[in-house]
């Protein structure tokens, strides 16, 4: 049995360090050291290896960097495949447009152009055969009165006004007309100018051609007859060249004979290298435009005659216009007729 004093002073070793008489259990001292060796421990090696704990972040950053990628591949491709579909512009395409256009544009110029024409030629019909009469009689009134002061004055310069007078009413008798067979457009007939330089008229002269030519003759026949031709290319220029040569057999020409052999012996000349589509459109361009200046060269010859500047001035209703030139012929020829009695009486 243990005295008082022992038993205090076995008590007051287990109740040191805590505070306000606080009791500690025992090993508690030892179990918090414990955790706090853990949490430490657990701290250093978070300090010492931060990589592991950003590892999650950088996986998910890469994740998204191979995810943009994909994605700019996927437009990449896209843009080719619009590419294949969408080709690009090819450069005779613009040239082919403005040729387009230039062809439309002329299509309706000359139009315009053909129907003013065929308005002013119907006009000039109408006047001809309504008005035409009218100027016909003007004229010979006109030659009358001169003719009639011509021989009342006997002044030479009234007889020439009377006989320009007359001259203007009878009509100019055409070439044939004034040589009877002698000689047209082109000049004397060849019996004409035989008669008129005394040489006798002579039938031309038969011509017998050569063994020589006879025989180049045959030859070039065989060769180059056109149904031996398989293209109509081909054909063409066979007729075209065996009408030289019976053109020259038919003279007697021997040496151009030769000429045609060696001719057909060095075979067709080598195609000449064509344009450039560029250069075929350039051309075209420029013929559009030649034609363009041409129409406008007519259009201005048409607007400027005096059938076009009177159309000009009814193109709405030409025939009143017609009509109101008709009666102011008439009036005139009446002033005439009258002028003419007075002279005569």
């Amino acid at each position: 049995m243990m005295t008082p004093e022992a038993e205090q002073s076995q008590a007051e070793p287990a109740g040191e360090g805590a505070p306000n008489g606080a009791e500690v259990p025992v090993g508690g001292v030892e179990q918090g050291g414990e955790a706090r060796v853990t949490a430490a421990e657990t701290a250093e090696t978070a300090a010492e290896s931060p990589g592991e704990a950003q590892q999650p972040a950088d996986e998910a950053v890469e994740s998204a960097d191979e995810d943009v990628a994909a994605a700019d591949e996927a437009v990449a491709a896209a843009e080719d495949a619009v590419a294949v579909e969408e080709p690009a512009e090819r450069p005779e395409a613009r040239l082919e447009r403005a040729v387009r256009a230039a062809e439309q544009a002329l299509i309706e110029y000359e139009i315009a152009v053909e129907t003013f024409r065929v308005e002013v030629d119907n006009f000039s019909r109408l006047h001809h055969q309504k008005l035409g009469p009218m100027y016909t009689r003007l004229d010979e009134l006109d030659a009358r009165i001169a003719e009639a002061v011509a021989a009342r004055t006997g002044d030479p310069e009234d007889i020439r006004k009377a006989d320009e007078a007359r001259a203007r009413v009878m009509p100019m008798p055409g070439v044939e007309e004034l040589f009877h067979g002698w000689m047209d457009g082109d000049g004397l007939f060849p019996e004409a100018a035989a008669m008129l330089t005394d040489q006798p008229v002579r039938p031309p002269q038969r011509v017998r051609p050569s063994d020589e030519a006879r025989k180049l003759y045959r030859e070039l026949a065989r060769k180059a007859h056109p149904d031996l031709a398989q293209e109509e290319a081909e054909r063409a220029r066979r007729e075209e060249f065996i009408t030289r040569v019976n053109a020259a057999y038919a003279r007697g020409d021997e040496a151009l004979l030769r000429e045609l052999a060696a001719e057909w012996a060095a075979g067709p000349a080598p195609k000449e290298q064509g344009p450039t589509p560029s250069e075929e459109l350039y051309a075209r361009l420029e013929w559009l435009a030649q034609r363009k200046e041409m129409l406008t060269l007519v259009a201005k010859d048409l607007e400027e005659s005096a059938i076009g500047a009177m159309l000009r001035l009814a193109p709405d209703d030409p025939d009143r216009l017609l009509d109101e030139i008709a009666e102011q012929l008439l009036a005139q020829v009446a002033a005439r007729e009258a002028e003419l009695a007075a002279l005569l009486g």
